[in-house]
C-alpha cells in the first residue's frame, strides 16, 4: 500500500487543495516550486548546514535507564526537545524559509497553538531579516505567555484571535485570511502536516530528518537500523509524521499515534480527532474532522495546547483508515502524571504535547524486550505553570 501523496497531493481518499480562487495562483506557485527548489545542491547544503551549526542537529538518541525497567523494555527518547527553539517545529521553519525566499515572498505568517511553531517561525524571520505576523488564539496566548514573550523578543508581531474558541483552529483561520488577502508577496508557515496540498507532504519532508536521523543512531547503539515501536503525540501530526516518515514502507515497526482525549473522549471537552470525527474538509485539505450532523466544526479541548485542534493532517487520516498507524487517545490527567514521571525518573521536562506519548506506555501493551522509541517532540518550559499548579494540588504524588 501507498502511504504517501499522488500528484494531486491524496494520500488515498484524503488530502487535496479545497481553497479560495485568490489563494490558487499562490497554492500552484509553491507545488510547483517547492520539489525543484527544495532538491537543488545549494537548497539541500543551507539547509543541512542551518540544521547543523544553527538548530544544533543531530538531536540526540537516549537511552533511559529507569523507564526501561519501569516498562520492560529498551526504551529510548529522541530528543527533539533540544533543538535552537525546544522543538522539532524548527526543522520544518527552517526549509519553508528557504523556500520562501527561492519563491520571492518577502513577508512571513504563521499560526501557533502551544507556541512552539510561533517561536520557530519568529526564530527563523530573525536570522533571515523577514517580517514576521503570528496568530495565536487569545485562550493560548494566556497559557503559553512565556512563548508569547520569547516571539516578541524575537521582533515578530504576535496576534491575539478573539473569535470562536480562541484556540489553534481560530488562529489558523486568521492567518488563512491574511494570506487571502496578500498572496502576492506572502508565504504561510502551516506549522503541522495539515493544510492544502503541498503542505502536509512538504511538512512531512523537512520533519523526516528526525526519523533518517533515527536510523542511523539506533544502528550505533543497538546494532540495528528500527526499532520495535515508535510512539508519537498527535495533533496536526508534524513531529509524528517526522518520526513515523522513514518507517512507514517497514511493516515490522509498529507506531502509534497519541492522540489528546482531555476529559475523556466521550466527555464532550476532548480532541480526540480519529476517535471521534468523519470525514470532512477543513482548512484546505479533506481529512477527518470533530462536526456535527450539518458538518460544522466542533470545538475541542486538550490541556496542551499544540493538540487543541478538531482535525488532523490527510496522511493520518490516510494511515489511520489504511491500519498502518494505531492511534489511541490519552486524557489531561494522564499526561500531566506523564510529564510528572519523567521529570522525576530522567530530569527531563517535556511540553504537555510529548507528554501524551509518554502516558501512554503506562497502558503496558509494548513485548518485553523490545526496542521502543518514544518522540520528545518538545520541552517543558511553556508549560511550567500548568505543571506546577498540578503538583501542588497533589497531583503526581504517588508516582513511584
Amino acid at each position: 500500500m501507498n502511504f504517501y501523496a499522488d500528484e494531486e497531493g491524496y494520500f488515498g481518499e484524503f488530502g487535496g487543495a479545497y481553497v479560495p480562487e485568490m489563494l490558487f495562483p499562490a497554492i500552484e506557485s509553491l507545488r510547483t516550486s517547492y520539489l525543484a527548489v527544495s532538491k537543488t545542491s545549494e537548497f539541500e547544503r543551507e539547509l543541512r548546514e542551518l540544521l547543523r551549526d544553527y538548530v544544533g542537529r543531530p538531536s540526540p538518541l537516549y537511552w533511559s535507564p529507569r523507564l526501561s525497567e519501569r516498562y520492560g523494555c529498551e526504551l529510548f527518547l529522541k530528543r527533539e526537545d533540544l533543538n535552537h527553539t525546544g522543538s522539532h517545529k524548527i526543522n520544518n521553519v527552517l526549509g519553508q524559509v528557504l523556500v520562501a525566499r527561492a519563491l520571492g515572498r518577502k513577508r512571513i505568517i504563521a499560526e501557533t497553538g502551544a507556541g512552539q511553531h510561533g517561536v520557530a517561525t519568529a526564530t527563523a524571520c530573525a536570522r533571515f531579516g523577514l517580517p514576521c505576523v503570528v496568530y495565536m488564539g487569545a485562550v493560548d496566548v494566556e497559557r503559553q505567555s512565556p512563548n508569547v514573550r520569547k516571539m516578541r523578543m524575537l521582533g515578530a508581531t504576535v496576534v491575539p484571535v478573539t473569535s470562536g474558541s480562541q484556540t489553534l483552529k481560530d488562529a489558523t483561520n486568521e492567518a488563512i485570511r491574511d494570506w487571502i488577502a496578500n498572496p502576492n508577496d506572502t508565504h504561510y508557515i502551516i506549522g503541522s502536516a495539515v493544510g492544502p496540498h503541498p503542505f502536509p507532504s512538504m511538512v512531512a519532508q523537512f520533519q523526516s530528518i528526525i526519523s533518517d536521523e533515527l536510523r542511523d543512531q539506533l544502528l550505533s547503539q543497538v546494532g540495528r537500523s528500527a526499532p520495535d515501536w515508535i510512539i508519537a503525540c498527535v495533533g496536526g501530526g508534524s513531529n509524528a509524521i517526522g518520526i513515523f516518515y522513514h518507517f512507514l514502507d517497514n511493516a515490522e515497526v509498529k507506531l502509534v499515534g497519541v492522540e489528546a482525549a482531555g476529559d475523556g473522549v466521550h466527555s464532550g471537552r476532548s480532541a480526540a480527532t480519529l476517535a471521534l470525527g468523519s470525514p470532512g474538509v477543513l482548512h484546505g485539505s479533506k481529512t477527518i474532522v470533530m462536526q456535527d450532523s450539518g458538518g460544522q466544526v466542533l470545538e475541542a479541548h486538550s490541556i496542551s495546547a499544540g493538540l487543541d485542534y478538531p482535525g488532523i493532517g490527510p496522511q493520518h487520516a490516510h494511515l489511520s483508515v489504511s491500519g498502518r498507524v494505531r492511534y489511541e487517545q490519552v486524557t489531561d490527567r494522564e499526561a500531566l502524571e506523564a510529564a510528572v514521571r519523567l521529570a522525576r525518573y530522567d530530569g527531563i521536562i517535556p511540553a504537555l504535547e510529548s507528554a501524551h506519548a509518554f502516558a501512554w506506555l503506562e497502558r503496558r501493551q509494548i513485548p518485553a524486550g523490545a526496542v521502543v522509541v518514544v518522540n520528545c517532540s518538545g520541552d517543558g518550559e511553556k508549560d511550567m505553570a500548568t505543571y506546577l499548579s498540578f503538583v501542588e494540588q497533589g497531583g503526581g504524588s504517588a508516582i513511584e
